[in-house]
């Protein structure tokens, strides 16, 4: 378990920045394994899930909770994407963001990492994946940035 713990704490710095694992994912969070692999597949936490490990890369995909924790307590957390507030709504309904809607990105990210969208306010909207880097994004004024994939307000 500690060697699990570990494992999924640097992942998390990695991905999100310098200390961000430890408080992300307390000791006592519980892990489902891959019945195929015997990795580990999914990280819970009083039998909610908090995050996926995705096979394909071996990062994190996030739930909407884990997002709102780090938007909310870790201020020096990477990956995050700043929307103009005008379209807060359409995002946080499950809509993709357009590279012309972002205001502010995180140096760090490339495509295909997972992103935590917020508002100019700092308020949660979504959490998704990037279609491209934060110099395309902010080259680009056409073409979706991210692919959402849960809103917080998609029913």
């Amino acid at each position: 378990m500690e060697k699990q713990l570990d494992k999924i704490w640097s992942i998390a710095d990695y991905q999100f920045g310098k200390n961000v694992g430890k408080k992300l994912f307390p000791e006592n969070v519980t892990f489902e394994l891959s019945k195929r692999t015997g990795r580990i597949r999914f990280i819970n936490l009083n039998k909610e899930r908090l995050a996926t490990l995705r096979p394909t890369d071996g990062l994190f995909s996030l739930s909407l909770k884990v997002a709102k924790y780090i938007v909310e307590n870790i201020p020096e957390a990477k990956g995050l994407i700043t929307l103009k507030n005008e379209v807060s709504q359409y995002i946080a309904a499950g809509g993709d963001v357009f590279a012309v809607h972002v205001v502010q990105v995180d140096d760090e990210i490339r495509a295909k990492d997972e992103v935590i969208i917020v508002d100019e306010n700092r308020q949660l909207l979504a959490v998704g994946r990037a279609n491209l880097s934060a110099p395309e994004i902010r080259a680009f004024k056409t073409g979706v940035a991210v692919k959402v994939r849960h809103g917080v307000n998609k029913d």
